[in-house]
């Protein structure tokens, strides 16, 4: 389970380094794109060897999922049963459940269900769509606004965390020589942030979702990157986030190997 948990943190890292990178090259104008987590592999399946890459990748993101699944169920860092602790657990399997659906669209593309076009250009779609039937519904619009609200605490949250500090006790560096652990932290740093960024700007579409009652509104993390660029200084922001996707892809392979995982 170690070993799983590790080639997940490791592959999710692998997935936002190359929006990142993508979003990056197309701040300053070299090629690249805006892509979300879907486009990600869309761009891994146009690579050579691009099915065999992506067999890889799916692995990873079924190794993620099964270890956020398992981190809501058993927890396993015996977080408890309070209030805060519940609202994490039920993240941790949101989560889980995400990067499942992430993993089946990965087999999809290997198997030639679903067109490397699709996977890049489903994101917002499907997102407009469910907004759309969860408006249809009983109190749809206020639900839509509820989650909004919470994405946008925990995107609050990510920064205060990143402030804080807090992800430092769940890692061991004691490998890493006093430098070596500065930069890591700061590249953590700066990394989670970003997404907290994107967290509220994610969120903040779904309240204009709800207070337009226009499901059109709701942005996944490709349309708010193509949206910073469209707008005024757009390369500079989009630059800028691009650059903290990056750090937080590192984050991520920080955690892969020197990640505290009980067991």
């Amino acid at each position: 389970m170690e070993k799983l948990a590790r080639l997940g943190y490791a592959t999710k890292g692998i997935v936002y380094g190359i929006i990142g990178i993508l979003a990056v090259m197309a701040a300053f104008t070299a090629g690249g794109q805006t892509t979300g987590t879907q486009g990600a592999l869309g761009f891994i399946a146009s690579q050579p060897f691009g099915q065999f890459l992506l067999v890889i990748t799916a692995i990873g993101l079924i190794a993620y999922a099964l270890w956020r699944l398992i981190e809501a169920i058993q927890d396993p860092e015996h977080k408890g049963s309070d209030s805060k602790a519940i609202a994490q657990r039920v993240g941790y399997a949101i989560s889980g459940l995400l990067y499942g659906a992430l993993a089946v669209q990965a087999i999809l593309i290997v198997v030639g269900k679903m067109s490397q076009s699709q996977a890049s250009s489903g994101g917002n779609n499907s997102k407009a769509d469910w907004t759309a039937w969860v408006m249809q519904q009983p109190f749809g619009r206020w639900i839509i606004g509820l989650i909004g609200a919470i994405i946008v605490g925990v995107g609050f949250y990510r920064i205060y965390k990143a402030y804080k500090v807090k992800f430092r006790r769940k890692l061991n560096l004691a490998e890493l020589d006093p430098e070596q652990t500065t930069w890591a932290v700061r590249i953590s740093r700066i990394g989670i942030a970003a997404r907290g960024v994107v967290f509220i700007l994610i969120g903040f579409f779904l309240l204009q979702a709800s207070a337009q009652y226009d499901p059109n509104e709701v942005k996944g993390l490709d349309g708010i990157l193509g949206t910073l660029a469209a707008q005024p200084y757009g390369k500079f922001l989009l630059g800028l986030i691009a650059i903290g996707l990056v750090a937080y892809a590192i984050y991520m392979l920080i955690q892969s190997r020197y990640r505290r995982i009980n067991v």
